[in-house]
């Protein structure tokens, strides 16, 4: 899910064969969809933009941490860390690629290289949320298969699942790249220039049904959840507290990850699928801010919590590389 970055009042028009910074905000009143523009720069950059690079910043540095660990960590190659690097890696490329357009729309004025990068984020951001339902998926199968889990069956899997994931997301993200774009008819022009209506509202309907997936497969894994702990309660003889604490414990994680995940991607989805391209641009801005929150908090979720991460990164800032400790293996229900 996508965008363009550049706001500037269409009062200066642009000069004829002059090339215009990216997303130019026409007038209020005509267009007020994100877009390219044509003109020179002329006007102080614009604040969203500098929270929107900031926030890629931030995003890429976090993300980047993970892939290192992952790589370069011989226990971490079971299929929840495969899928926690999936997620990770298409965050750090939606990081980067909020920098590279911060720096193309104030830098480089190039009709091509702004379709690259709205296509790279497209591809990029896809990538993120479709790499969630793969956790996701892997998350519920880790609870209903348990016994069958840690297979080389289950790593196929999983890979098939990165196939899936990375492929659909390419091909979202050439899309723009290949033609379906506005840049020839502003009249079909959304409130991401230069994205068509058609294409964000396949965009937002895309994300609407792998958000509807994961509320259904995670109140699948909490009524798994509720009632493991409560045959493991009946078991100890001592229901009351055992199975209390079990099952807040797992409702609280799933709530968190559903909240975040929706409260960072809804106001965005909901609004490419009503919004015009004449709404005023601050619209889409406060709106899209918020859904790269999400790729800043994903590390923190599904990384950084989990204890394996923990001891990798103690290692590595110790300066201990290499260790002879054994250690066991995780199921994503542990995290």
């Amino acid at each position: 899910m996508n965008e363009s970055l550049v706001v500037n009042n269409s009062s200066a028009a642009p000069v004829t064969g002059e090339s215009l910074p990216w997303m130019e905000a026409e007038s209020s009143i005509l267009n007020g969809s994100l877009e390219f523009s044509t003109a020179p720069f002329e006007f102080p950059i614009n604040p969203w933009d500098i929270m929107l690079c900031m926030s890629g910043t931030v995003i890429a540095c976090e993300n980047a941490i993970v892939v290192a660990i992952i790589f370069y960590t011989p226990t971490l190659r079971t299929p929840m860390f495969v899928l926690i690097g999936s997620l990770a890696t298409a965050d750090l490329l939606a990081g980067l690629g909020l920098i590279l357009n911060f720096v193309f729309q104030y830098v480089i004025s190039s009709e091509t290289i702004s379709l690259i990068t709205v296509g790279f984020l497209v591809a990029s951001f896809t990538a993120s949320i479709s790499s969630l339902l793969a956790i996701t998926v892997d998350r519920y199968f880790s609870l209903y298969n348990a016994l069958t889990y840690f297979s080389e069956k289950t790593l196929q899997y999983v890979h098939l699942m990165l196939i899936g994931t990375w492929g659909v997301s390419l091909l979202l993200g050439l899309l723009p790249v290949l033609g379906w774009n506005c840049l020839h008819e502003p009249a079909s022009c959304s409130i991401v220039r230069p994205l068509t209506r058609s294409n964000v509202m396949l965009l937002a309907t895309s994300f609407f049904t792998i958000f509807v997936l994961m509320l259904t497969l995670y109140f699948k894994i909490c009524k798994i959840v509720c009632r493991h702990a409560h045959q493991i309660a009946l078991q100890q003889h001592f229901f009351a507290t055992s199975h209390y604490v079990a099952t807040k414990k797992g409702v609280s994680t799933l709530a968190i990850i559903l909240g975040t995940f929706g409260a960072s991607w809804l106001p965005f989805a909901i609004y490419c699928l009503v919004g015009e391209k004449e709404y005023p641009p601050v619209y889409t801005y406060a709106t899209l801010l918020p859904a790269t929150y999400n790729s800043m908090i994903n590390p923190i979720i599904y990384a950084y919590r989990n204890t394996e991460i923990q001891r990798s990164i103690y290692m590595l800032l110790c300066g201990c590389f290499q260790t002879n400790a054994a250690y066991r293996s995780r199921s994503p229900s542990e995290v």
